[in-house]
């Protein structure tokens, strides 16, 4: 079975990021027991290393109502047109902000990964919206999506 970083974050976000616990183990014990679930260690070491990025971003400069994305060639090479106009979808939605979106955008490219696809794509809103603090429902939104619980219909 191959395994990848992207596994690994999923791991990480079911076994231990979306708890209500503030009591989490250290890393040292969360990567003892990636390493038994069978996760190779560096892809273990470079989700933490993704963790830990996400955790520093500190801001990004949020675009204007009135301004709109356009992606880079690197982006394009990576999202597909489907994940494209899904992050518009979510910012038009009120899922996410202009500043989310970025993060989003930056945390799926710090993947290195050739192609994302709106099945990671959307783990990785999550996630950068769980590290965000303040608004819970879109969260909720965002989670309800990913877990299938509600159609999203791109139009």
């Amino acid at each position: 079975m191959k395994e990848d970083i992207f596994d690994v974050l999923i791991y990480l976000f079911e076994n231990y990021l979306d708890g209500d616990s503030d009591n989490y183990p250290d890393t040292a014990v969360i990567a003892s027991e990636l390493l038994d679930a069978g996760f190779q260690q560096p892809d273990v070491n470079k989700a933490f290393d993704w963790l830990e990025s996400l955790a520093e971003i500190e801001s990004i400069t949020p675009a204007v109502s009135s301004s709109f994305r356009i992606f880079s060639g690197q982006e394009v090479s990576v999202f597909d047109m489907e994940c494209r106009n899904f992050l518009m979808y979510l910012e038009h939605s009120g899922i996410l902000t202009p500043m989310n979106r970025e993060i989003a955008i930056d945390r799926a490219m710090a993947l290195k990964d050739e192609n994302i696809t709106l099945d990671k794509l959307k783990w990785i809103v999550l996630m950068v919206l769980l590290s965000q603090p303040g608004d819970s429902a879109a969260f909720s939104r965002m989670e309800d999506i990913v877990y299938d619980l509600i159609p999203t219909s791109l139009h």
